[in-house]
Order: C-alpha cells, then sequence, then structure tokens
C-alpha cells in the first residue's frame, strides 16, 4: 500500500496534524486535525479531503500529551494507507546551528531540549510530540523543521542586541519565528511580488510580522524569545526590560511568575481582563476590550512603519494567520491612515477576505494569503525522506 506521512503541530495549547499519502515523493493531503485546549479541550476534531468528519474523545480532556496519544493511535488504526514512513516535527527553536530541516537523531534531540528556556511554551511540546511519535511508528524517519531557520538571512544589526559580544557569541540574539509561516507564504506569492519589498504579518494567537527583501527575512517583530514584538493572544509583545526589574524589585516576583505573567496572563487577554479570542473582542462594547485591540493596531502599525524604513519602502502588504486571514476589521484598522505610504483598501474586496484587498489606485499591494505550515514540513519532510531511501 501506499507511503505515508505524518506531520505534527504542537503549540502551547493546541496540536495540528495532516497526514499524507505519498505519490512518489509528492505529499498529497488525506486528513487534518486539531485539538485547542480553549475550543473543545476534550476532543480532536478530524477532516478528511472529502469532508468527511471525525471525532476523537481524548481520555484526559485539556491535555496536549493526550491529544498526541489519541493522534497517534488513530493513525495506527487506519487500513485505508500503508505505513507512516516519515513523521515532521514543527520544532520552534532551532537556535544558532539549525539552518534547514534536519533528520532527528538523539543527538539533535538531546540539542534541541537544551534550547527549552527560549521558548519555555513550545520547544518542550514540540519534543514530546516526537517522543510519542518514535514510540508509536518506530521505523519511521523523524524530521525536524524550525520556525527560526527562515530568519537566519538577517543582516547583523537585526541579529543582535547591544549587550557585550560575549552574549552574542553564545546565542543571544533574535532568532525570529513563525518561519514555517513565512516560508510557506512567501512561496505562494508570484515571484514579481515576493522578489520586491514585502511585509508579512502572522497575526494569530501567537502574532509577529517578518520584512523581505528579495524573498530573504531582514528582520522580524520577535527576537530572542517569542515574546518580543507586537502584543499576542496571551503574550506582552514589547516591554522596557526595567518593568522586569521593578516586578522583581518591587513585587518580589521570581523568574517563574514573570514567565507566567508575560507568556499566559498578558497580551489581548491580560488588557481586556476578558479573553484572547479576537472574534469575541471585536464584539465586545467592553471599554478595556477596545483598549485591547486599539494597542494591538498600533503596534502593527508602528511595527509597519519601521520595516518599511529598513527595506526602504514597500511593494507589498500580507495578511496571514487566524486573525490576518479573517479579521477584515483588523486589517481595515491596520491599513488605516496608511495612505501617505500608498495603501487604499477595496472595503468590498477586504469584507469577503478575498487574495487580494487593495483597490486598484493601492501602490502598495495588499494581499491576504492562507498559511499552511504543515504543508511546508510535509514538503521538507518527504525531500528528506527521498535522499534516505
Amino acid at each position: 500500500m501506499t507511503q505515508a506521512l505524518l506531520t505534527l503541530n504542537a503549540g502551547s495549547s493546541s496540536l495540528k496534524f495532516s497526514l499524507f499519502t505519498l505519490d512518489g515523493d509528492n505529499p498529497q493531503r488525506r486528513y487534518t486535525g486539531a485539538f485547542d485546549r480553549g475550543g473543545a479541550p476534550g476532543e480532536v476534531a478530524i477532516t478528511s479531503v472529502d469532508d468527511e468528519r471525525t471525532v476523537l474523545s481524548l481520555e484526559t480532556p485539556g491535555e496536549l500529551a493526550s491529544a498526541f496519544a489519541a493522534v497517534l493511535d488513530w493513525c495506527e488504526s487506519r487500513d485505508d494507507f500503508g505505513e507512516i514512513a516519515a513523521v515532521g516535527h514543527r520544532v520552534v527553536h532551532g537556535g544558532m546551528n539549525h539552518t534547514a530541516p534536519v533528520v532527528l537523531s538523539d543527538d539533535v534531540i538531546a540539542s534541541l531540549a537544551k534550547l527549552g528556556p527560549l521558548a519555555p511554551l513550545h520547544q518542550p511540546h514540540n519534543l514530546e510530540g516526537v517522543a510519542q511519535a518514535q514510540a508509536a511508528f518506530p521505523g519511521a524517519l523523524q524530521v525536524g523543521c524550525f520556525d527560526t531557520a527562515f530568519h537566519r538571512t538577517h543582516p547583523f544589526v537585526n541579529d543582535t542586541f547591544a549587550l557585550p559580544h560575549r552574549f552574542y557569541a553564545e546565542g543571544v540574539r533574535r532568532y525570529g519565528f513563525h518561519g514555517l509561516s513565512y516560508d510557506y507564504v512567501s512561496g505562494a506569492l508570484d515571484p514579481s511580488v515576493r522578489d520586491g519589498r514585502v511585509i508579512i504579518a502572522h497575526l494569530g494567537n501567537g502574532a509577529s510580522m517578518c520584512a523581505l527583501k528579495g524573498g530573504k527575512s531582514v528582520g522580524s517583530t520577535m527576537g530572542f524569545s517569542a515574546l518580543d514584538g507586537l502584543p499576542m493572544g496571551t503574550r506582552c509583545g514589547q516591554i522596557d526590560p526595567g518593568v522586569l526589574l521593578y516586578l522583581m524589585q518591587e513585587h518580589s516576583m521570581d523568574a517563574d511568575a514573570i514567565s507566567n505573567l508575560l507568556y499566559k496572563e498578558s497580551g489581548l487577554k491580560g488588557m481586556s481582563c476578558l479573553t484572547n479570542d479576537m472574534r469575541v473582542l471585536l464584539a465586545s462594547d467592553d471599554p478595556r476590550a477596545k483598549e485591547a485591540l486599539d494597542y494591538f493596531v498600533f503596534r502593527i502599525q508602528r511595527e509597519i512603519g519601521g520595516m518599511t524604513a529598513v527595506l526602504g519602502g514597500l511593494d507589498a502588504l500580507v495578511f496571514t494567520g487566524g486573525i490576518g486571514e479573517n479579521a477584515a476589521p483588523i486589517r481595515e484598522r491596520v491599513c488605516a491612515g496608511f495612505d501617505w505610504l500608498g495603501i487604499a483598501l477595496d472595503d468590498v474586496a477586504n469584507t469577503a477576505s478575498k487574495p487580494e484587498v487593495s483597490a486598484s489606485v493601492s501602490s502598495v499591494k495588499v494581499l491576504v494569503v492562507p498559511t499552511d505550515e504543515e504543508g511546508k514540513i510535509a514538503r521538507y519532510t518527504a525531500d528528506l525522506l527521498s535522499l534516505s531511501a
């Protein structure tokens, strides 16, 4: 029977997966599935390419490990394809040395585990998925695809902090994240657009922006960790480090308390005192929800201005991610006021989330491109599987 390829994309509170069959070395998507602790914590919803829906009940609702186990058990039980030949994993942090997807040997996994403190909400879950997949499919090739790899083309000035050089040498750098999404979206752009000056806004529960010049990343709003830059669902985004010193000195907060605050209790959720769900915030009359959205939009606009300066102009602005793809009011608010830059929206196209939402008079293309991190992982995994054959 046809071999299969599985992709696992674990976030801080969610799991997305896709199952592909291999036509030669070409992955063909057959199923997609998702678990979301904040949505339906007791189930994994799976949809086939024929729109048939399956729901798996979790033994331990809300637990990512239970979602991993349910997905892997379901894959093992299928009889409509052959063995799982490879598993591709999203790994958030690749550090200084991983600039491309790699086969996950024991040594590589050990090195990635050491990067856990740099991405505490993601890296441990990514590696838990690797461990569970190894146990379930011991003969399968395990491949790691890194969110940081796409940004390793940054020039020095966008890669460093103004700290003594010894810290840069040991890896204290601006790594940037969401690289698999940027990699996919940039590849989906028409070459005439991709090769110009482009800003991609990946807006979701995790949010960042990337400046592309000639198809290469030259800047990202995220830095050493996945905390910097834009405010996110529960993460703070940019913050004066003096605030952290204040919290330590005046509130006696230790590293664990500060980490919990910045990663889990801040961002849209913390500012609104309501939720990190953009749909709820947009529908809310609560003034704190309005304040959270105002700040979210302001930070995006500020980063667009800064990235445009870095790029020396702007040819295209691209929205992706759950909010970027679906929240037309956010796109409208972000673009408002940028007439001086040549941005003009087509209101009808924007409301309908068309692929191009810029007006005919706009000198900057404004595009909506659905991301597909799992598709990118599958392509890279299939390539390495072919090389290992």
